[in-house]
């Protein structure tokens, strides 16, 4: 039985051929040890001091390894393993530090089956949809309006988000079972920066584009006989800098210091020890809810309006629209929600749960990545009008394109266009909202 010190070195590995005699192991500071051999060869370790704390849970993971205690009590199981483990240990060094913390429990990315299935069926969902709307609008020989443009930056924020989840994804089922191996180069190093950054980036770039969206409908349908004040395509371009820009530098404050994507195994910016780290999480999250009211009150004006008798054409017509609004505002509801009232407790240091309960969140998160391509496109006419006329262009779908054309060339509002009278803009709002 013998002890090994590789603190303040570049030792990477552990041969195998001593570890079943090894009885303390202090490696303090080796930031070069980021895995180790598999915890049924230390037969004898009793003591460990290592550099990261999920290295502990190496030998936590079932009651199949040995099981860490504070203090040298009889392990769970009494099989011959437990027992040679347990021979070698005293009551004085029966330890191993750092022990993990509350932001990384010894567990896999994703901890329950069905979050890995749902998280795979989601940023498929989010990747594909988004994908044939860009294709579809870039793609289509149609104008390029306004309400065109901001629905190509809201499909390209919402596949930034599917990327995030594919990742994820990814990384949970190659680290499946070992992650303590995997997390200082995921957690520390490119892959987790990277991730968080799309995450944030593609979240605050699509709730900014959903609310431009909804502020150039109530613009629109308000100001519908005032063409003087319709917002131009140059207006849309501004509004989406400042967009892109508000997008991109809340994603890059946490990889200099405000906040950390690293702190958590989803990599979402979870380090709010610092104040300022606190004030950028809060800010975002109310900022997002702020994005939610105004939607909120733009799509109850928008009701009003159509519903006003002097402009509203039927009874009907009022309820469907008032179903449609009331869809995309509990979608967009159902994603925020859930994130801003465990959130934001959370980051004035007050959790209401733990890492292990929040994962669990990752199912609402990217709700209107995967909903918004159905709500905003495919259940519209019009982009089903554009997905028919583009692929009969390679041969597909001739006999719905020429159905589509036949009633283009005999009706006089171009599509995509701002309304100009109170049917116009009902019907616009319907086609563009649903």
């Amino acid at each position: 039985m013998y002890n090994r010190n590789i603190m303040l070195t570049a030792v990477s590995s552990l041969p195998e051929s001593i570890l079943g005699g090894l009885e303390s192991l202090k490696a303090n500071d080796n930031r070069e040890l980021k895995k180790l051999p598999p915890p049924q060869l230390f037969t004898s370790l009793c003591k460990a001091e290592l550099t990261y704390s999920w290295h502990c849970c190496a030998f936590n993971i079932n009651r199949s390894r040995p099981r860490w205690h504070e203090q040298c009590s009889l392990p769970e199981a009494q099989d011959s393993f437990y027992h040679h483990f347990w021979m070698h240990c005293n009551s004085s060094n029966c330890s191993c530090t750092p022990m993990p913390d509350i932001f990384n429990p010894c567990e896999d990315i994703m901890t329950a089956p069905p979050l890995r299935v749902l998280i795979w069926f989601i940023s498929v969902l989010a990747l594909l949809g988004n994908s044939v709307v860009l294709l579809v609008l870039l793609g289509s020989r149609a104008k390029l309006t306004v309400p065109r443009f901001l629905m190509c930056h809201l499909a390209f924020a919402d596949l930034c988000m599917g990327v995030y989840l594919v990742a994820i994804a990814t990384m949970d089922i190659l680290t499946r079972g070992q992650y303590y191996n995997f997390a200082s180069d995921w957690q520390m190093g490119l892959g987790c920066s990277t991730a968080g950054f799309f995450t944030v980036f593609a979240s605050e770039l699509s709730m900014f584009t959903l609310t431009a969206i909804t502020l150039e409908r109530w613009h629109t349908i308000t100001h519908a006989l005032r063409l003087d004040r319709k917002l131009r395509l140059r207006h849309a371009c501004v509004i989406m800098s400042v967009g892109w820009g508000f997008a991109f530098l809340s994603a890059l404050l946490p990889t200099v210091g405000v906040s950390s994507y690293g702190k958590v195994s989803i990599c979402l910016p979870m380090d709010v020890e610092k104040l300022k780290s606190q004030v950028y999480v809060v800010t975002l999250l109310l900022l997002n809810v702020l994005a939610f009211l105004t939607v909120c009150v733009c799509y109850l004006s928008i009701y009003l309006t159509v519903r006003n008798p002097s402009s509203a054409p039927a009874h009907a017509a009022d309820t469907d629209v008032a179903k449609r609004m009331a869809v995309l505002i509990f979608t967009d509801f159902l994603c925020m929600a859930p994130i801003s009232f465990f959130a934001i407790p959370a980051a004035l240091n007050r959790p209401l749960i733990n890492v292990t309960q929040a994962k669990l969140l990752i199912i609402f998160y990217p709700i209107n990545s995967c909903a918004n391509p159905f709500l905003y496109a495919f259940f519209t006419r019009t982009f089903r009008q554009d997905f028919f006329l583009l692929t009969a262009r390679f041969g597909l779908f001739k006999a719905q394109a020429q159905i589509y054309r036949t009633e283009s060339s005999s009706c006089q509002q171009p599509a995509w266009t701002s309304p100009k009278s109170s049917h116009g803009t009902l019907y616009s709002l319907g086609k563009i909202s649903h």
